[in-house]
């Protein structure tokens, strides 16, 4: 009879769409997900448990892994029609080594944004305004 409520408190969790669960806890529950031994890319994460009296409940977390370098293309984005020659950079850095941080390479660059130029250009005839308007020697 103990086996059956040990059955009944049980909380599994499956990876992807495997069969079979990778753990299984009595509640409550805390541990560690290693996702180095999963490849990148979109993965699912199914716990289901089951109450004292039976009833089954089950939650579904989906979640993605990117244990390799990060890439970063600047030029070019997913669903973009393009035309004639289109300049694109390819950046790609990773975190190897946790001992040493190399600073070359490890920024994308990017354009600076056209609302800062825009501030900058209002700034810019706010001051050429003051100047103009306040050029006398009577405020010096």
């Amino acid at each position: 009879m103990t086996e059956v409520k040990a059955e009944k408190n049980l909380v599994r969790v499956f990876l992807d769409d495997d069969p079979k669960p990778f753990a299984a806890f009595r509640a409550p529950v805390r541990f560690v997900l290693d996702t180095s031994k999963l490849t990148d890319g979109p993965h699912r994460l199914r716990v289901v448990a089951r109450s004292t009296d039976g009833r089954e409940g089950v939650k579904e977390i989906n979640f993605q892994v990117r244990n390799g370098p990060a890439i970063t293309v600047v030029g070019l984005s997913d669903g973009d029609v393009v035309d004639d020659k289109v300049p694109i950079l390819i950046n790609s850095y990773g975190s190897e080594r946790k001992d040493q941080f190399i600073v070359h390479g490890s920024e994308t660059p990017k354009p600076i944004p056209s609302w800062i130029w825009a501030l900058l250009i209002l700034f810019a005839g706010w001051a050429l305004f003051y100047v103009i308007m306040y050029w006398t020697s009577q405020y010096y």
